[in-house]
C-alpha cells in the first residue's frame, strides 16, 4: 500500500528506493538522513519501504513536530510477515524474525508497486546497513548499493570479524573469556568479549544460535565490499585511528555524514508556550546544569525492580528530574512517588528529547546507552549514565566511560548506585570532567558539521554519487 506525503513536483531524473529495518531507533536514523538527501536533490524521486506500522509511526512524528517532509518522499507499505491473527510469544526477538521470513519478496512487491506508479525504474538502493542481503537485490537489479550504519562504527566492527571474535574465542574460552579484550580488532582494544552483543559468540562450547537476525549480520564482512558506498552516521573526529584507517582499507568509499537525526548547529529551542508536553517550561525553572534527564527509548525495558530503585533514588537524592515513563509503568514506582516528589521532578510519557538536551538546566542524561541518545547527548554536551539492556548498548557504554570518559556505566540500576552516581557527574571534580571532556567532543562535532567540515563534505560526496546515477 502507497503512502503519498505530498503531491509531487516534476519528473524526477533517479528513483532512489530505500529499504528500512523497522525496528528500534534504525528507521528513525535512516529517514533523517534520506529527507536531507531529499531535499538536497529535489528532481530525485525516493521511495521509501518500510512497514505500515513503522511508516505510520515516523510520519506522524514529523507531523507532530512540524517537520517538513520533502514532495519527493514518497512512503510505500510492505509486509511485516505476520500472519494474520497472530498472538506472539515471549521471545523479544519473534517480530524482527517474521519480518526477515517475509524479504526479500515483500520489498520487491513494494519495488514493483513504485516502479508501476512512478513509471521510472530504481537507479539506487539506499538500505539499513543491517540489511545485508540488499547487496544481492542490488547485484540481482544492476543498481548501485548505499548501506547506512546507523549505530557507532565499533558495534559494525564486530560483525565485520565475527569470524575472527569467534575463532579467538574457541582459544581462550574459559572463566574470565568475557574479560579479554578485541585488542586484536583494529581501534577495539577498549572493547570487552563480554560487551558484544548476541550472536556473535556461541552460548555454550556446543552452541551458537543462528537466527534470520544474527546470520543477516555475519555476512555483512563479506557483502558491504559489495558496496558502492558505506554511510556513518558518525564524524571521521571520532574514530580510534586504527579503526578508521581499517574501515577506510577495507571500504574505500567510505562516507561519514555526521549525526543524520540532528540538525548542526542546533536550532535555538523552542518558545516553552509552544511545548505542549510542558517539559520546557518546568526546565526553565531550574537552576543550570542540575537537572537529570531520564530516558530508556521506546524498545528497552526497564524491570519492575529497578524502576522502583530508580525512583527511591531520585527522591532521596533530592536532584530535579524530568523523567519519561510511559504511563502503564508508573505503578512500577515507589508507593506515593509522584505526589511526594511533585515539586521536585517531572514525570511525562514522552519528551521532545534533542530540545531537552539542549536545555541550559540539563546536568546529566540518564540513559540506556542507545545511538541516537549518545549522539545527541554529544551533541548538546551532556554527560551521561548508562544502564545497557541489549545490542551495541554495551559496546557504547564501554566507548562513553573507558574511552571518552564522558559517563558512567552501571549494570544494574540500584538505589546506592544511582545516587552515588548522580553525585559523581553532578557535583564531584570527576564529573566537572566529564563535563569539560563531552564539551570539547561537541566543539569537534559542531566544526565537523560546520560549513567546511568533514562530515559536510561528505554528505556533498553522497549527494552528488547519487546525482549522477
Amino acid at each position: 500500500m502507497a503512502t503519498k506525503m505530498q503531491p509531487t513536483g516534476s519528473s524526477p531524473k533517479q528513483h532512489v528506493g530505500v529499504m528500512v529495518f523497522p525496528f528500534g531507533s534504525h528507521v528513525i536514523s535512516l529517514f533523517h538522513l534520506v529527507r536531507k538527501l531529499a531535499t538536497a536533490i529535489p528532481n530525485t524521486h525516493v521511495s521509501f519501504f518500510n512497514t505500515a506500522k513503522s511508516n505510520n509511526s515516523i510520519f506522524l512524528a514529523s507531523k507532530s513536530t512540524h517537520e517538513d517532509i520533502p514532495s519527493n518522499i514518497k512512503a510505500y507499505n510492505i509486509g511485516d510477515g505476520v500472519p494474520m491473527n497472530h498472538v506472539f510469544t515471549s521471545y523479544p526477538g519473534e517480530a524482527v524474525e517474521l519480518f526477515l521470513k517475509a524479504t526479500p519478496d515483500n520489498f520487491y512487491q513494494g519495488f514493483d508497486t513504485a516502479v508501476s506508479e512512478i513509471g521510472l525504474k530504481i537507479s539506487c538502493l539506499i538500505t539499513d546497513g543491517l540489511l545485508s542481503f540488499a547487496g544481492d537485490i542490488s547485484k540481482e537489479m544492476h543498481v548501485p548499493w548505499i548501506p547506512v550504519w546507523s549505530p557507532v562504527p565499533h558495534s559494525l566492527y564486530v560483525h565485520v570479524y565475527t569470524d575472527l571474535i569467534r575463532q579467538h574465542y574457541a582459544n581462550v574460552e574459559g572463566s574470565d573469556s568475557g574479560d579479554k579484550t578485541l585488542e586484536f580488532i583494529p581501534g577495539l582494544s577498549k572493547i570487552h568479549m563480554d560487551d558484544l552483543p548476541d550472536g556473535i559468540l556461541p552460548k555454550s562450547s556446543s552452541n551458537l544460535e543462528e537466527s534470520l537476525f544474527h546470520s543477516m549480520l555475519s555476512k555483512l564482512g563479506h557483502m558491504l565490499p559489495q558496496s558502492a558506498t558505506v554511510v556513518m552516521n558518525y564524524y571521521q573526529e571520532l574514530y580510534p585511528v586504527p579503526l578508521l584507517d581499517d574501515l577506510k582499507f577495507k571500504f574505500p568509499g567510505l562516507l561519514n555524514v555526521g549525526y543524520v537525526t540532528l540538525s548542526m548547529p542546533p536550532p535555538p529551542l523552542l518558545p516553552s508556550n509552544l511545548d505542549a508536553t510542558g517539559c520546557l517550561s518546568w526546565l526553565d525553572g531550574q537552576k543550570d546544569m542540575s537537572v537529570a534527564y531520564i530516558s530508556f527509548g521506546t524498545v528497552a525495558v526497564v524491570p519492575p525492580n529497578e524502576t522502583l530503585e530508580l525512583g527511591e533514588a531520585l527522591e532521596a537524592s533530592g536532584v530535579p528530574f524530568l523523567w519519561t515513563l510511559k504511563d502503564d509503568l508508573k505503578d512500577h514506582l515507589p508507593n506515593g512517588f509522584l505526589e511526594r516528589t511533585s515539586m521536585q521532578g517531572k514525570v511525562v510519557p514522552w519528551a521532545p528529547q534533542t530540545q531537552v538536551l539542549a536545555h541550559s538546566s540539563i546536568g546529566v542524561c540518564v540513559t540506556h546507552f542507545g545511538a541516537n541518545s549518545v549522539n545527541e547527548s554529544i551533541a548538546n554536551g551532556v554527560p551521561m549514565i548508562g544502564r545497557p539492556f541489549f545490542a551495541d548498548h554495551h559496546i557504547n557504554g564501554r566507548i562513553v566511560e573507558e574511552i571518552q570518559g564522558i559517563g558512567l556505566r552501571v549494570e544494574a540500576l540500584t538505589k546506592s548506585g544511582v545516587i552515588e552516581s548522580l553525585e559523581l557527574v553532578l557535583v564531584h571534580e570527576q564529573g566537572k570532567e566529564m563535563r569539560k571532556k563531552v564539551q570539547s567532543l561537541k566543539e569537534i562535532v559542531l566544526k565537523a558539521a560546520g560549513p567546511t567540515g568533514s562530515a559536510t563534505k561528505d554528505f556533498q560526496t553522497l549527494v552528488e554519487k547519487i546525482s549522477i546515477l
